[in-house]
């Protein structure tokens, strides 16, 4: 690894406050072309990046590496390590609708669910908590009963480690009054598993996958969703969301005109007969 690129990586971590996880993508995919040019990053042209990401065939995996190169670059001027710098332009991709459910689907899941046991009431309050707060499933993992203020959720471990408050539905509270009332451990944190361990990302994904066919991440889209299509503020929803770009949250106009057309189509006349 070339001494800028730990540089940069050192800024993402202090300056940026980034994720493990981010970092950790941001050096992977860096190391990947400093290894199949065989030269230190600084030294490539924009040819050269080219010629050393020509094998991506996946436009999303290309962008990706394209776009942590250009924050390279970007650092490494503004730290005057290069006197010119330059920015790749990124393939364009065709914007693809996040999947998400109906408020029906998610209540035809739930009542699939069997809560005589508290393994049950564990998952129908999880499900509900997760559709209720929009929470990214690491930070729902994370939550403990401390974070539970009244009627609202701090979220303390978020993405970029900003911390937001959102408002919890008062059914998905007393779902989760009633399992916490059940589980049988002292606990940590607010999601254990049946040893009374805290809940796992697997586990998470093989409850919301047995009782709705989906990913927990789906929950998040379909709260966000839920919120637009019901009228709500597109910068409420990023606040909600806890996206740092308001960019990251117009993907759900798109859905939201959808339903608007889908409403003509269906109740307008015009729609049905020719004038």
């Amino acid at each position: 690894m070339s001494n800028e690129l730990e540089a940069f990586l050192e800024y993402l971590k202090v300056s940026k406050a980034l994720s493990a996880k981010s970092i950790e993508a941001y050096e992977t995919d860096l190391i990947q072309v400093e290894e199949i040019s065989k030269k230190p990053l600084i030294a490539l042209d924009t040819l050269a990046v080219f010629q050393a990401l020509s094998s991506y065939k996946n436009k999303r995996t290309l962008n990706r590496k394209l776009s942590a190169i250009n924050s390279f670059f970007s650092f490494c001027h503004k730290r005057e390590f290069v006197q010119e710098t330059y920015k790749i332009h990124l393939s364009k991709i065709p914007k693809k609708l996040p999947q998400f459910l109906s408020f029906k689907e998610i209540k035809n899941g739930l009542s699939l669910i069997d809560r005589s046991t508290w393994i049950g009431r564990r998952d129908y309050a999880l499900l509900l908590f997760l559709y209720a707060t929009g929470a990214r499933i690491s930070e729902c993992l994370a939550v403990k009963e401390e974070d539970i203020e009244e009627e609202w959720l701090h979220i303390r471990h978020a993405k970029g480690e900003k911390e937001r408050m959102v408002p919890i539905a008062s059914v998905a509270l007393k779902a989760l009054q009633a399992y916490l009332d059940e589980a049988p451990f002292e606990k940590e944190f607010l999601w254990m598993n049946y040893k009374g361990n805290p809940l796992s990302r697997i586990s998470a994904y093989k409850i919301t996958q047995k009782y709705l066919g989906v990913s927990p991440h789906i929950l998040r889209h379909s709260y966000a969703t839920s919120l637009i299509t019901g009228g709500a503020d597109l910068r409420v929803v990023q606040e909600l969301l806890g996206h740092a770009s308001l960019m990251t949250t117009q993907i759900y106009t798109h859905i939201q005109k959808q339903d608007l057309k889908d409403t003509v189509d269906v109740c307008h006349p015009m729609a049905k007969e020719q004038v």
